[in-house]
C-alpha cells in the first residue's frame, strides 16, 4: 500500500524480454535503499512492482503482459524517468490517499495552463473510468496523489504546484502524453456495495441509505 507522496526519481536503466514478459532495472542515487529487501514492493510510476534483484542504487523488476496492456509501460524504453514510492510503513505519515499501485488505465494530458506559480492540468480519462472521478475526489497519476479540481464529461483538471513539477516527471509532460492512471479505490468498492453482482442482485448499500446518512444528494437536490 501506498500514500502517492513521491519519495525519488529514478531513470531505466535496462529493459529486456525475459520468457515472454519485461524486465526493466531502475536505477536512483536519491531512493534510500537500505530499508529495501527482495520480494517488497516498490511503486513505479504508479504501478506496484515488486523487487527481484538489488544492487546497490539499482533494483530490477517483472512487469507482466496485463501490466504492459494496462499501462505506459507499453511504450517505456531505457533513460526514461520514473517516480518512485517505497510501500508504507505503519509508522509512516500517511500524507495522500489510499493508493493500490493497480492502475487501472490511461489517462491523456490534454493541456496544461500557469495559474500563479503553479499550473493547472486538464486530462481525458477513459469512458469507462469517467465515473469514479469526482471533484474535490483524489486521483494518482503517474503514482502521485492528486486532488481534482474539476470534472467536466471525461475530463478533468489537477493543480501542479512547484514542488511537485521539480521533484517528478510531471515537468517533463506535455500535451498528448498518456499517464498511468489509478482511481479511488473507495469509489470501486462503493459501487459493488451500491450495485451488488450477478449471483447475489440485492445491493449491500442503497442510495436511499446514503442520502440519509449524508453521503449523497437525493436526485432532486443537485447543487
Amino acid at each position: 500500500m501506498f500514500t502517492g507522496i513521491i519519495e525519488a526519481t529514478g531513470e531505466i536503466t535496462g529493459l529486456e524480454q525475459v520468457g515472454g514478459d519485461l524486465r526493466a532495472e531502475i536505477t536512483s542515487d536519491a531512493l534510500d535503499f537500505s530499508d529495501v529487501a527482495i520480494g517488497d514492493s516498490i511503486c513505479v510510476s504508479g504501478v506496484c512492482l515488486t523487487v527481484v534483484t538489488l544492487a546497490g542504487n539499482s533494483f530490477t523488476v517483472d512487469i507482466s503482459n496485463e501490466t504492459v496492456s494496462l499501462t505506459s509501460f507499453a511504450t517505456l524504453k531505457t533513460g526514461a524517468r520514473v517516480n518512485l514510492e517505497k510501500a508504507m510503513q505503519p509508522s509512516s505519515r500517511f500524507g495522500g490517499h489510499i493508493v493500490s499501485g493497480h492502475v487501472d488505465g490511461l489517462a491523456e494530458l490534454v493541456s496544461r495552463k500557469t495559474d500563479g506559480r503553479s499550473e493547472r492540468l486538464d486530462f481525458k480519462a477513459p469512458a469507462q473510468l469517467k465515473k469514479y472521478i469526482a471533484a474535490k475526489g483524489s486521483v494518482c497519476l503517474e503514482g502521485i496523489s492528486l486532488t481534482v479540481n474539476a470534472v467536466t464529461g471525461d475530463h478533468f483538471g489537477v493543480n501542479i504546484i512547484p514542488h511537485t513539477a521539480q521533484v517528478t516527471t510531471f515537468g517533463e509532460l506535455k500535451p498528448g502524453d498518456r499517464v498511468n492512471l489509478e482511481v479511488d479505490i473507495i469509489s470501486r468498492y462503493l459501487e459493488r456495495m451500491v450495485t451488488g453482482d450477478a449471483e447475489n442482485t440485492e445491493p449491500c448499500v442503497t442510495m436511499d441509505q446514503l442520502v440519509r446518512c449524508g453521503f449523497a444528494d437525493s436526485p432532486g437536490n443537485k447543487k
